[in-house]
This record gives C-alpha cells, sequence and structure tokens, in this order.
C-alpha cells in the first residue's frame, strides 16, 4: 500500500499543530501524524490523497501554512509505528490509573485498568489530549451496572475500560468501517463483550443509555445534541470532547436546550471535555 507523506510547516505550532491534526484527521482522510520542530507530518493513502482538499483546507487555516507532498516507498507501515508508538498512562483525578499499551509493549500490574489496543495508525490510543481527559472520566465516575453508549467509538478504548468498571451493556457506534472492524478487534483482544455498530447518530432512535460518551468533533456533537439528549435516561450523564476551550460555551448551550446542564469539565492542553447532566 502506497502512502503520501505531507509536510506542513507553520510559524506558530502551539495549539495549531493539534487543531491541524483534527482538521485531517477527523474531516479528511490522513491516518498518522509524527510533530516535527516547526510542524507536521501527516501521511494518507495514495488512492485517497485530494490537493484540491489540501490546498482548501490550507488556505482556510487561521494561520499560515506551507506545505509539500512526497510519495512514499512500500514497506511495512505497522512495523513502522510500532517503532514510535508508546504506551500511555492516564491519571483521573481520584487517583484512578489506566494503563492504555499496544499488544508489543510490556503488560504492568501496577495499574488498576490496563487496556490493550492495536494502534494501526488509528485515533484513539490515548495519546490525543480528548482521549486521555475522556478516559479519565470514564475512570472515575460510577459506571458499574450502568448502559453505556460510546459514539463515534474509534478504537474502542472507552467502551472497552466503561466494559472492565463493571458497566451492564456497552453500545459502540462508529461511522467508519475501518474504525468498527478494529473496535471489534480491540474488544476481542480485551476480553469484554461489546455491541458494535455501523453507522452514526441515527441509530440511536429506540436506545436509552446512563451514560454517552462521544469524543467526536465540536460540528457533529452540536449537530447530533438532540439525538445524544432523547437517547438519554433521565439524570444520565453526557460526556463530550473533541473540541477547544474556546467551544465550550456553544456546546453548554446546546446541551441546555434539551435539558442538560453543565456537572463538571477537564481542560488540557487547549482541548476541552465535558461531563452533562440531563434532569430527572
Amino acid at each position: 500500500m502506497k502512502y503520501i507523506e505531507v509536510t506542513f510547516t507553520m510559524d506558530d505550532t502551539g495549539i495549531f499543530r493539534d487543531m491541524l491534526v483534527d482538521t485531517l484527521g477527523n474531516e479528511g482522510p490522513f491516518e498518522s501524524f509524527v510533530e516535527t520542530a516547526d510542524g507536521l507530518k501527516a501521511y494518507v493513502q495514495q488512492a485517497q490523497y485530494d490537493p484540491r482538499w489540501i490546498e482548501a483546507t490550507v488556505q482556510a487555516f487561521p494561520v499560515p501554512l506551507s506545505y509539500k507532498a512526497e510519495e512514499m516507498e512500500d514497506r511495512d507501515w505497522n512495523a513502522e509505528w510500532e517503532k514510535s508508538h508508546e504506551a500511555v498512562l492516564v491519571r483521573a483525578d481520584d487517583g484512578a490509573t489506566v494503563y492504555v499499551r499496544a499488544p508489543f509493549h510490556p503488560h504492568r500490574t501496577d495499574v488498576d485498568y490496563e487496556v490493550i489496543i492495536e494502534p494501526k495508525m488509528s485515533f484513539g490510543t490515548a495519546h490525543h489530549p480528548t482521549t486521555y481527559m475522556m478516559i479519565s472520566y470514564v475512570a472515575e465516575l460510577p459506571v458499574a451496572g450502568k448502559r453505556v453508549l460510546d459514539m463515534g467509538c474509534g478504537t474502542a478504548v472507552l467502551g472497552i475500560l466503561a466494559k472492565m468498571r463493571g458497566a451492564a451493556y456497552v453500545e459502540g457506534i462508529d461511522v467508519d468501517e475501518w474504525a468498527w472492524r478494529n473496535a471489534q478487534e480491540n474488544a476481542a483482544t480485551n476480553n469484554v463483550e461489546l455491541s458494535l455498530r455501523l453507522g452514526d447518530a441515527s441509530l440511536l432512535a429506540d436506545s436509552t443509555f446512563d451514560i454517552i460518551i462521544a469524543n467526536i468533533n465540536r460540528n457533529i456533537l452540536l449537530a447530533d445534541m438532540q439525538r445524544y439528549a432523547a437517547a438519554l435516561a433521565a439524570g444520565g450523564t453526557l460526556l463530550l470532547s473533541g473540541f477547544y476551550g474556546a467551544d465550550e460555551g456553544m456546546l453548554i448551550a446546546k446541551a441546555n436546550e434539551f435539558g442538560m446542564t453543565l456537572a463538571g469539565k477537564k481542560n488540557r492542553d487547549g482541548w476541552s471535555a465535558l461531563q452533562l447532566k440531563k434532569s430527572e
């Protein structure tokens, strides 16, 4: 499988590098990223590379970007990924520890929970601040005996952790078939039973959950807020992430429209996660 390497250069990295990763990975077809001193290297399958989309993204970006694209030679990309992929230790606010590792990392016995995720150049391995914060929430909130939805589940790391913590039922939904299959593989690796479905929030029409987890992006969260509220049981908890701190206000306001109020929030490296509660 051939890949295109696109090297992006910017004068101001900071939060803008994360913003670019978010755009390329969530709105575009890019699969993996490597930070550089002055920007980012991003990788996309040659068949999915669209230079017109790249140019439009660069022109619309809030800070000046330059880029160059180069075809990469064929190689074992998973082996290359393993060389630089590191395990992540998440510490929740209550002290709980969650160790997220790949199958090729050593096992640890000094943590509360260990989740094995096959990365395959994917999001959802706890490296991104939004995933880290959501793992922290799932690790510290009472989930035992609850019905949990992992919306936009990706690798299913959040659903797997919820099941490890005693959730009675965990459902994961993702619109991407590759992510759906990867979630199935990870659930089997961790010996947990998840109900995994391929699709979007329209699948929630006849469902009810005590906890809904949605780590996606601002626009999708806003568009699907009403569906989340309808599927959330009275007194239930909605956990949202995938957006910047500056976007908190509009998400809270949208949640308020559907009977949900702010119960807590986390911030990490400019990104935000919200805990919302539905009225009884």
